[in-house]
């Protein structure tokens, strides 16, 4: 029997149950898609503390049976059966599915705010500053929002699919796999752009002399292409020398999350750096009141910048310092992060979209404009309506007993009126 309390590691399941040795009358070792069960004697039950899932208690213990045979206890549907109803702290459970519902709130009202900002984006396309789109800044600002908006897809689908299912992750399927992976690819790519603006405003601003044509593909590598090295060098760690694959990757080594958190954290760090020296420049330099002063695009873009940047760089200032479950600061900790995290992409389409001065005069144009054709044409309307009055006025309706053609009444009754 084994000791009670006893944790083998059950991320390393890739090694469990692989050896050949098997002692006569004793159960084999076995993973049961959560806890590696050690060889145990028959007719004894073995337990260790429950696996480290949300809404698990891991002070309590999870058992299995090992029948006389020497062969573990299978449940009626004929699967091989580990008691875990005693690991279920159902409090907690109801506390986790609420905290995840509230991610999923966050990410769904970012999505709808992301896919409205786009919208506009192209729906005033023609009426922009830079027409057709052909501005690098709005490029850049439309593909930060698409990765936003894959990012909060995958995100939502996470939730629902696998970390509100206790059964997901102990079945580890190979579409939760690729999810995780994709997760992780958008999650990377958000901090690229996020990083692209930063960089171009950078160039567009101090180094000045920069062929946007090149630059804008060096963007869409750095946006998209360069994220998909790291999670692809990422995912291989985890694969071939964490093997930490099991549970949809929901847990990791902390050596293979340095793979993803220092990328981010560079890119990060430079993005800092770049609107510091921005911001430097249109203070000193650049002055609203000097005779050169930066454009007021850039310096409204520089402000969003500095405000998204940091805001992007909290939850890595957060991990460090999270709490134990137990502590008292640990609610605070997590309605801080359900509260930043999910909806960055909401204050993205405000600073970038919703608050942009550009924005505002493109609908504003564009509202003119649609009430001067309106009124164009009900002008032109009113205009052949009186020049018709004006004819039943100054001559009868007839010509010689024939009906005169609707067009030459209304030339008829023009010249009519004249003569009067």
């Amino acid at each position: 029997m084994t000791a009670p309390g006893t944790n083998h590691d059950y991320l390393n399941a890739s090694t469990c149950g692989k050896t050949n040795e098997t002692t006569k009358g004793w159960c084999p070792e076995i993973f049961d898609n959560a806890l590696c069960w050690p060889s145990t004697p028959a007719g004894t039950q073995a337990n260790q503390s429950c696996p480290r899932f949300e809404g698990f208690n891991t002070n309590k213990l999870a058992y299995k049976d090992c029948l006389d045979n020497g062969s573990w206890y299978v449940n009626q549907d004929n699967i091989t059966w580990s008691d875990y109803t005693g690991c279920i702290d159902f409090e907690s459970l109801e506390f986790y599915n609420f905290i995840n519902f509230l991610y999923i709130i966050g990410y769904s009202v970012s999505l709808a705010a992301l896919g409205v900002s786009l919208i506009i984006f192209f729906s005033f396309r023609y009426e922009w500053y830079c027409r057709g789109l052909r501005c690098t800044r709005i490029k850049i600002h439309v593909q930060l929002f698409l990765s936003f908006i894959f990012n909060n897809i995958t995100w939502v689908i996470w939730y629902r699919k696998v970390v509100a299912q206790v059964a997901t992750p102990l079945q580890n399927p190979f579409w939760c796999q690729i999810l995780h992976v994709s997760k992780e690819y958008f999650m990377v790519a958000n901090y690229m752009w996020m990083f692209c603006e930063a960089l171009h405003l950078h160039l567009a601003l101090v180094v000045v002399f920069v062929r946007e044509e090149r630059t804008t593909k060096w963007f869409y590598g750095i946006g998209w292409g360069l994220p998909f090295f790291i999670v692809v060098v990422h995912s291989l760690i985890r694969v071939y020398y964490n093997k930490d694959t099991d549970l949809c990757w929901l847990h990791e080594n902390a050596f293979g999350s340095w793979f993803i958190s220092v990328p981010i954290a560079i890119t990060l760090t430079f993005s800092i750096i770049f609107l510091v020296n921005i911001l430097r420049v249109i203070l000193t330099i650049m002055h609203p009141n000097s005779p050169n002063p930066a454009p007021v695009g850039i310096r409204r873009a520089v402000r969003a910048a500095l405000i998204l940047t940091p805001l992007f760089g909290l939850q890595f200032v957060l991990i460090p310092v999270r709490p134990d479950t137990g502590h008292p600061m640990y609610y605070v900790y997590v309605y801080t992060s359900v509260i930043i995290i999910p909806y960055q992409g909401l204050c993205c389409a405000i600073l970038f979209c919703f608050a942009n001065h550009d924005v505002h005069q493109a609908i504003k144009r564009s509202f003119q404009r649609n009430l001067t054709r309106q009124s164009t044409r009900w002008s032109n309307y009113q205009t052949g309506d009186s020049a018709a009055a004006v004819f039943m006025l100054n001559g009868s309706g007839s010509n010689n007993g024939n009906v005169v053609p609707l067009l030459s009444i209304r030339r008829k009754s023009i010249q009519n009126s004249v003569k009067v």
